[in-house]
């Protein structure tokens, strides 16, 4: 008799499925890069339009064609720099030595960040410098004023040219431009919808039984076998969903701008409103809500970039 089979229910690609502790991605490591300066930038999620664009790949089913192609708009407002931090590597990992602070900062910015009673000096011997930044969100019209913070990777062939690009940018403002404007290929780290409690239906893709099932339609077959009396953490099971980090590696940028006239549509974007900043289109869709916090970074993937020349952007109203 053959033996019966099907997929497993449920990815386990991402496990644990755990949540994420705040509304911004965490980037644990930076790559070694010479000279590039700042290795990531913030924006917000404005939401996603279309665009007719003309195909100048030289390997494609639609060459020289004019296509449709969905794009997501995130507003990228000036980044200001609050510290610059220095690592020594210890057998824990690496551990902060000291704290240099901006002297530019923003007049309200103490009502919203914890500063030390004693600022640091730059240290003699250190083995790693990063960037803290932080946000303005102010600048657009999300109705937010608490800024998020981060430290930012810096590269460079060394220590000290590392040192020496960080002391460049902790006194000025930094835009889009600067980082991103002309880099093809961006990873975006972002944080995922939250979509609650939610059944084995939704969350695992089981299959729904027959009507005359016993006990449930909407759940697994079965849970395990009687002995050992145990369940496996594979088993899909009903819980939380939603609301984790993920990186989408590669994704296109089809252009970085500062003219809102050319995105923003009649009445505004759904749930977002008008862009007032600098911004970049991102070829396909985003994970995470409107308004949520992205973290572009440069590309650590190889990867074929295309070419896509966008001929017009789609102004009708969202509503």
């Amino acid at each position: 008799m053959a033996k019966k089979h099907h997929p497993r229910r449920g990815s386990l690609q991402f496990w644990p499925r755990k949540r994420s502790k705040r509304s911004f991605a965490r980037i644990r490591s930076w790559r070694e890069q010479n000279g590039d300066g700042l290795q990531a930038f913030v924006g917000y999620k404005v939401g996603m339009t279309h665009v007719i664009a003309k195909d100048n790949s030289p390997h494609t089913m639609f060459k020289k064609d004019n296509i449709f192609v969905p794009v997501t708009i995130i507003e990228c407002p000036p980044l200001k720099s609050l510290s610059l931090r220095f690592y020594q590597n210890s057998s824990d990992g690496s551990k902060l030595i000291s704290e240099v602070f901006s002297k530019s900062l923003d007049k309200g910015i103490k009502k919203h960040i914890k500063f030390p009673k004693k600022e640091g000096k730059i240290p003699e011997n250190f083995e790693d410098v990063r960037l803290r930044v932080y946000t303005q969100p102010r600048l657009t019209g999300i109705g937010k004023k608490k800024p998020e913070t981060l430290e930012i990777g810096i590269g460079g062939k060394d220590v000290q040219e590392k040192l020496k690009i960080a002391q460049e940018l902790l006194e000025k403002e930094i835009k889009l431009g600067d980082v991103l404007k002309d880099k093809k290929l961006i990873d975006i780290h972002s944080i995922t919808k939250g979509k609650g409690f939610q059944g084995t239906v939704k969350r695992f893709g089981v299959k729904i039984r027959q009507h005359k099932s016993e006990k449930t339609k909407r759940g697994a077959g079965t849970l395990g076998a009687w002995t050992p009396k145990k369940v496996l953490f594979s088993v899909p099971q009903a819980g939380r969903m939603g609301h984790h980090q993920r990186v989408e590696y590669n994704k296109l940028s089809l252009m970085t701008d500062s003219d809102p006239k050319k995105v923003n549509p009649k009445g505004g974007f759904l749930h977002y409103g008008l862009v007032k900043n600098d911004y970049i289109v991102l070829k396909g869709s985003v994970a995470g809500p409107a308004k949520k916090t992205i973290i572009l970074t440069p590309a650590v993937r190889k990867g074929n970039a295309g070419s896509l020349e966008i001929l017009s952007i789609d102004l009708e109203s969202k509503q």
